[in-house]
């Protein structure tokens, strides 16, 4: 009886270690996960900081740069073939795309030192060729985005502060406040990387984005930028045939 007492004690005994050993074992765990989480988190913030810190850098130095572009030459000279490329947008998108913002984006396009075709075919990627100034975008983990240039509601207020515009989200159903953050982010880009292919993939993906695609590819040559590039070739091939 006694013995079977003893067995006892230490069969519990035994339970009551191993019960410990697995709390102990399970906090562990616990700890270890609550540490790698911590650590994750820590990385993905030093790199959005990383990425914020190099978009402010390059906004200030893209600022900078302002003063030093071209004086926009004379409107006599400039208007006609100003509307010869605003027919060709309207024709080409079967009137989808008005005379008044055809007109409005190769003036400003000009003004940018921009190929206005770049810039429409973008818009007509971005819209699915419709070109809706009131498209809302389907969601993402960042959110949608919204009008004929897609913007989304964490980038575009940084654009408009660069741009010199005042922002309200009403504003980005605008066409001509649309097409002019789009103006002035792809002139941004283009500044900042000194090559269409990345500056175009940068605005499709975001600058963050475009690290990853070129990290996974070793190029920033993506569909959305080879397409846009190629149509806006075709314009003018066929503007400078007529």
């Amino acid at each position: 009886m006694k013995e079977q007492k003893t067995l006892w004690t230490t069969s519990i005994l035994m339970l009551i270690v191993v019960a410990i050993f697995f709390t102990i074992n399970q906090w562990n765990q616990k700890q270890e996960k609550a540490l790698a989480d911590q650590k994750q988190e820590l990385k993905n913030k030093n790199e959005q900081l990383s990425l914020e810190i190099e978009r402010l850098q390059s906004t200030n130095d893209y600022l900078k740069e302002q003063p030093l572009k071209k004086e926009e030459k004379n409107g006599y000279h400039t208007w006609p073939e100003i509307e010869k490329k605003a027919d060709r947008l309207v024709k080409e998108s079967d009137g989808n795309f008005k005379k008044s913002w055809a007109m409005y984006l190769v003036k400003e396009a000009l003004r940018y030192e921009i190929n206005p075709y770049i810039v429409y075919e973008l818009l007509k990627v971005e819209t699915g060729g419709t070109f809706d100034p009131n498209l809302v975008g389907p969601e993402t983990k960042y959110g949608h985005a919204y009008g004929m240039s897609q913007f989304m509601k964490n980038t575009a207020p940084w654009i408009a502060d660069m741009a010199g515009l005042p922002y309200e989200e009403e504003l980005l159903f605008d066409p001509y406040y649309s097409m002019q953050l789009s103006l002035v982010y792809l002139d941004f880009l283009q500044s900042k990387y000194e090559n269409w292919d990345e500056a175009l993939t940068a605005y499709h993906r975001g600058m963050g984005g475009l690290k990853e695609y070129k990290k996974e590819n070793g190029h920033a040559e993506s569909w959305y930028a080879e397409e846009i590039q190629e149509k806006a070739e075709n314009h003018t091939t066929v503007v400078l045939a007529n």
